[in-house]
């Protein structure tokens, strides 16, 4: 492939569209706040739109790639000539999606990502190409980095292509789906789109109405407050399946590689040695039906697509099947460790941090708003539960070369990471832990752009000041 190629014309149009994306509000401003002249408002946006069409037509005229010399080769601009060569050897993973522009087409959106692209965009995107030339440009700098290494044999390449790690269910997926919390999303995002023409309907006169029609119909308006919430979650649950359907994940090499979706299909790869930290998430919901979702912290990625270094690799998965499934590939990882939990007296102070916030909000409508008051109360007893449970699953393990945190925020979080990956390590006692012999623990590890990582709060002191010597490598 050392002719110069042009990206598919599509891209045209995928291009300006982003463009129109990144000017919707200015548009709308000068729209709503500009001149009078009604002509001249509906003809500026126009002349807008042409210019950007005519320079995406420019642009792409003007962008060539091609495989050359084991570099991956990108000239651009329509001005001044910009030429970007990469080298296959840098070239950390190749992520492949089709929207919904592509597909009809039978063409995919490829993200080049590199070990230096983590400052907030990749290294280089192929917006439209077709997929027989995605899967060649993936081929060939697979063949070509095994090569140079010489770890794989043509035969155990081929082999290696057909491990599938994981493969949702249909069961599965549909669980995924209707565990997911995503009504709040939507119920959020309905009343954030509502919420902007305030000046347009007279929210005033509405709610005066509904207020006399509420007196007169309460379990009518309940009926009708569930019925919302049960479209809101219809509307979620089918957005996660589609976002998910076919969800796979396939270990080709040294790579493992995640195929999703059924409307806009993703393909993401995830090099085994960026990997920095595995991540055991059990919400609410899926805990007590024994379930968990597993996430890698990878390094790379960047701040514009935070999924590129947080990847879900098991979107939902009985918790005891999480080492039988991950264990054969991450080798290097323990995924049963024995937790040593927090010590008893850390309950009080648990306890303590929840009633703290919980009384003050509590308080005020009880003062204010009696008798009905009396039920924000029940806040009091929530808050008591959670710090009880914050307390009970608050924990960490030590094994050669790996630490393991449990810690729980609104979900229940088990954190793995391995010494030579974990980029601080810091401990803190504050006045009153020092009385109680407790201290916390905070660990990070890169992570695309930034870092992740875990913290625990009131552990033994001694086991805290272990682990920072086991970190620092002093005996």
């Amino acid at each position: 492939m050392s002719e110069p190629k042009r990206l598919h014309p599509i891209s045209t149009v995928v291009n300006a569209l982003k463009q129109l994306k990144d000017l919707i509000i200015p548009f709308l401003v000068f729209v709503v706040f500009g001149s009078k002249n009604g002509g001249f408002q509906l003809i500026f946006p126009a002349v807008i739109v042409v210019i950007v069409l005519i320079g995406g037509i420019l642009s792409w005229l003007r962008y060539t790639y091609r495989l050359e010399e084991g570099e991956l080769r990108i000239e651009y601009g329509i001005f001044v000539r910009k030429r970007r060569y990469i080298p296959f050897e840098r070239i950390q993973s190749l992520d492949l999606s089709e929207g919904i522009l592509q597909r009809p087409f039978g063409l995919v959106r490829v993200k080049v990502e590199t070990a230096g692209s983590s400052k907030g965009e990749a290294e280089a995107v192929l917006t439209a190409i077709p997929k027989e030339e995605a899967n060649l440009i993936q081929q060939t700098i697979f063949s070509a980095k095994n090569e140079a290494n010489h770890t794989h044999t043509e035969e155990n390449v081929e082999k290696s292509r057909d491990e599938t790690l994981y493969k949702i269910s249909t069961n599965e997926l549909f669980l995924l789906a209707s565990t997911s919390g995503g009504a709040g999303v939507v119920l959020s995002a309905v009343a954030a789109f509502v919420s902007q023409f305030e000046e347009i309907i007279p929210y005033d006169k509405v709610f005066n109405r509904f207020e006399s029609f509420i007196a007169s119909g309460v379990i009518l308006i309940s009926i009708l407050v569930f019925i919302g919430f049960l479209i809101a979650w219809a509307i979620a649950l089918v957005r996660t399946m589609v976002k998910y359907a076919g969800f796979t994940v396939n270990k080709a090499g040294e790579d493992l590689i995640i195929t999703r979706g059924l409307l806009e299909k993703r393909q993401l790869t995830i090099p085994l040695h960026r990997i920095q930290a595995v991540r055991v998430s059990e919400n609410l919901i899926r805990q007590p039906l024994g379930y968990c979702t597993v996430f890698l912290e990878s390094a790379g990625g960047s701040a514009l697509d935070a999924e590129s270094s947080k990847v879900m690799i098991l979107p939902i998965v009985k918790k005891n099947r999480v080492s039988e499934i991950l264990s054969p590939y991450l080798t290097d990882y323990h995924f049963e460790p024995g937790i040593t939990p927090a010590p008893i007296r850390a309950l009080k102070r648990y306890l303590l941090r929840g009633l703290l916030w919980s009384l003050p909000v509590a308080a005020i409508p009880v003062i204010f708003f009696r008798p009905w008051g009396y039920l924000a109360l029940l806040l009091v007893v929530i808050s008591a539960i959670v710090s009880y449970f914050n307390f009970k699953d608050a924990g960490w393990n030590l094994d050669h070369h790996q630490l393991t945190l449990r810690f729980r925020t609104i979900n229940k979080n088990t954190i793995f990471m391995k010494r030579s990956r974990i980029q601080s390590l810091s401990i803190k006692e504050s006045h009153f832990q020092r009385k109680k012999e407790l201290a916390t623990i905070h660990a990070k590890v890169m992570s695309g752009s930034g870092g992740t990582g875990g913290k625990v709060v009131d552990l033994e002191k001694e086991d805290v000041y272990e682990l920072y010597k086991w970190y620092s490598y002093t005996k």
